[in-house]
């Protein structure tokens, strides 16, 4: 077999000193309860000045004899798999190579010691060491074709410890990915297992408001570095652009971001990967702007997911610069008719309606995401033609969603309703102040139904609002994503109500207006309730009217 252009079935001879006789003859001696020349053997392959022809003469024997190493030489073959093979010369890494080939094609007992020992060395080391291992791998899977189905779960429990050293942990990342170029079967598992990781990290890490000035060291001084490499793999999947492979690493990271990344409150950064990776080409950007709105307006899906989808959705119109206005017309066509439908439904139900954010959360997301685009896409909307992007903006009607009973402005996030007011008024599309100020001075409570009955709440961010791609904060990797990125600008002409400016003071290193609001609003910075690891067990989506708006963007 040749791997490289090198032979592996050739033994040459290599002649050095060793104790005992050959590995045959001290195997049928071991047999029959004679053990002193097999333990010689043992002690002879741990000595740490073996030398490389000492390896190689051993390595030689032991593959002439590989029928007979059954799971009897168990302790054996652990000591040959302990051997030092990695930093040796070529001339021992391709014995070694070749012990392993020949060793799991006829003892397949011994495939997991294998896989083990080679992903053991996925720890810093040399980038030519790394080589050795992926071609051990490649090598492995050559001959034993069902090595995947044993490979993942040892990637898994091999996983380093967050506590390790960022070094190692990139280490550890890096070739992961680089087993998902060659065993694309386990891709979606691999993103899965390193996503899940770094969501760990990413949520449980340093507050985002305490981190901007990048001087804390803690668990995000690790994160960037991980995420630059999986944002290379995906440039270097997608760099040339092709297609079908493209697709599949797509579809991919949508399954585990529909698994992980969306039930996920609050994380900073590994949402950006997906970001990213729609960057490539209009077509993923539109896909995924899709994908959020059938979560949205599914009735059958748990609110909470309803509503997360609709914050994501609200985030990527405002802050991809990549996204042409014409897709961001279409999205604000799709959710505004969905939300006037909703309102019809109330109205036409004979029921009072009440401020509730349980029954009618996906309705509220949904509100604040039209209000989010409109804050950040209105000057595009505007500025190549004035007369049509307000013709547009009046035909979406939104006097009547911020008068109808539901009242959204008073569950929105302050800061979104004060600057959608502003924006509104000095373009005489809607007044909202009326109700702000009817708002302010009623102090409307909001209720929240639950088991226990309902309970009533003054809180500022009834929805748990999470912008998921509010600006992002880690330097490194913020390279890849900053081209790419809307950054909030600041509206000089435009004044918020009321205004509060003694308050806030100068922050030069913000681009966001939402600062100190979300997403750690009432101390809030994890998991939504029951996810993640767990079954949801969300409020139900009564209320939610029947709907066919699926067109394709």
């Amino acid at each position: 077999m040749e791997i490289d252009g090198r032979d592996f079935l050739k033994t040459p001879s290599v002649k050095t000193v060793r104790f005992g006789g050959s590995v045959a003859e001290t195997l049928e001696k071991h047999k029959h309860g004679d053990s002193s020349d097999y333990e010689l053997l043992k002690h002879q392959l741990v000595d740490p000045e073996i030398k490389d022809a000492q390896i190689i003469n051993w390595l030689q024997e032991f593959r002439t004899c590989v029928t007979h190493l059954t799971k009897d030489h168990e302790q054996l073959i652990y000591t040959i798999l302990r051997l030092p093979w990695l930093g040796r010369s070529q001339a021992v890494v391709d014995e070694y190579l070749a012990f392993l080939g020949n060793l799991v094609s006829a003892q397949t007992v011994y495939l997991c010691a294998c896989l083990n020992m080679v992903v053991s060395h996925f720890t810093p080391n040399l980038p030519r060491n790394f080589d050795h291992c992926h071609q051990a791998l490649q090598l492995i899977i050559r001959y034993v074709p069902s090595t995947s189905r044993f490979l993942m779960p040892i990637l898994q429990e091999s996983f380093p410890f967050i506590q390790k050293s960022s070094r190692t942990l990139e280490c550890y990342v890096h070739n992961l990915l680089r087993i998902t170029v060659y065993i694309p079967s386990i891709r979606r598992d691999i993103l899965e297992l390193i996503i899940g990781k770094l969501l760990k990290l990413d949520v449980s890490g340093t507050p985002p408001n305490s981190f901007l000035n990048f001087c804390n060291v803690g668990r995000w001084r690790k994160l960037p570095c991980m995420l630059i490499f999986l944002c290379i793999v995906l440039s270097c999947v997608s760099g040339s652009f092709h297609v079908e492979r493209t697709k599949e690493l797509y579809r991919d990271l949508l399954t585990v971001f529909d698994k992980l990344i969306l039930p996920t409150h609050a994380s900073c950064h590994v949402q950006y990967t997906l970001f990213y990776l729609c960057s490539f080409k209009p077509a993923l950007a539109e896909a995924f702007l899709d994908h959020l709105w059938k979560i949205l307006q599914n009735p059958s899906l748990p609110a909470v997911l309803r509503q997360a989808a609709a914050g994501y959705l609200g985030s990527f119109l405002a802050r991809a610069k990549f996204i042409p206005l014409s897709t961001v017309w279409a999205c604000l066509d799709l959710l505004i008719s969905w939300i006037h439908q909703y309102i019809d439904s109330q109205d036409s139900c004979g029921k009072q309606v009440c401020c509730d954010v349980s029954l009618h959360g996906p309705f509220y997301t949904s509100c604040q995401a039209v209000f989010y685009t409109i804050i950040f896409r209105h000057r595009a909307m505007l500025e190549a033609n004035m007369k049509k992007g307000l013709e547009y903006l009046q035909s979406l009607n939104l006097e009547r969603v911020v008068m109808c009973q539901l009242n959204p402005l008073r569950v929105c996030l302050p800061s979104i309703t004060n600057m959608f007011a502003a924006i509104t008024r000095k373009y005489q599309v809607v007044f909202c102040y009326t109700i702000i100020e009817r708002n302010n001075r009623c102090v409307l409570p909001v209720v929240r139904s639950s088991a226990g009955g309902d309970c009533v709440t003054t809180n500022t961010n009834p929805l748990d609002s999470f912008f998921p791609f509010d600006p992002y904060l880690l330097k490194r990797s913020g390279q890849l994503i900053e081209p790419l990125y809307q950054v909030w600008d600041d509206l000089l002409d435009t004044e918020p109500f009321p205004t509060k400016r003694g308050q806030q003071g100068s922050r030069e290193d913000e681009d966001d207006f939402l600062f100190g609001e979300t997403p750690q609003a009432e101390g809030i910075v994890g998991l939504t309730p029951n996810s993640y690891d767990s079954n949801f067990r969300s409020p139900s989506s009564l209320g939610s009217p029947p709907n066919s708006l699926q067109r394709p963007f």
